[in-house]
């Protein structure tokens, strides 16, 4: 099997250049993890980008929730995404979902212009409030630069989602399961053998990375110990 992805959230150049130190190969960029993590600053994106040569996806969410919010709240949103690229970002993260839980893809094509068809995203963990997984995946089948879904296959968490993401690691080949899954939210490492498994080749961790809380930076030690056990 391939070398599996590791990305791991980082708030600055402190907690990217530790998780990039300890094995990372990616990172989720946000600001204030106390709203599950919201868009950073242009110029906190320019440092964490000066700081390491690793893959860095940003965060596009103004607000705590799944819902995009109204019209002028999604165009300030798209002109946040446009200024991020003009700065150099080329991945980002986003996934909003309607009233009913179905995916808004008002918002989500929208943003995805913003961004330009070159950039890769990922549609968040918005996918695990869905009314109907396989349904939102179908209606963003055709959405330019999707190519990773972050879930953990349940709203609570890996634990009670298992069963989901290795069902869904089954149907590669359909269509709108096409995208790369990404497991997180609720993660442990005594979940990495039976996901490795599976195939599922990509893992992101949070307060995994930070032993001492959200409130310490990203212990290197802590990503490393996960990257020894995804290429176990």
């Amino acid at each position: 099997m391939s070398r599996p992805i590791l990305e791991v959230i980082a708030l600055g150049a402190e907690d990217a250049a530790a998780a990039q130190a300890g094995g990372a190969d990616r990172l989720e960029l946000v600001s204030d993890m106390a709203a599950d993590g919201l868009t950073p600053a242009r110029e906190t994106f320019a440092a964490v980008r000066a700081a390491v040569d690793i893959p860095v996806r940003v965060m596009l969410r103004a607000t705590d929730g799944f819902a995009a919010g109204g019209a002028a709240a999604l165009e300030a949103l798209c002109g946040t995404a446009r200024a991020l690229r003009a700065e150099g970002a080329e991945e980002f993260v986003l996934g909003f979902l309607t009233d009913d839980g179905r995916a808004d893809l008002p918002a989500v094509a929208a943003l995805a212009d913003a961004v330009g068809p070159r950039a890769r995203w990922t549609f968040h963990r918005a996918i695990d409030r869905a009314a109907d997984r396989d349904a939102l995946r179908k209606q963003l089948a055709d959405q330019p630069g999707l190519d990773t879904y972050l879930t953990a296959g349940s709203a609570s968490g890996v634990d009670d989602g298992l069963a989901t993401l290795l069902t869904e690691a089954t149907r590669s080949d359909e269509p709108g399961y096409e995208p790369r899954i990404m497991v997180g939210g609720g993660l442990k490492l005594k979940h990495v053998p039976v996901l490795r498994t599976a195939g599922i080749t990509a893992f992101h961790i949070g307060g995994a990375a930070r032993p001492s809380g959200w409130d310490s930076p990203v212990s290197a030690d802590a990503v490393r110990a996960w990257r020894e056990a995804l290429d176990g």
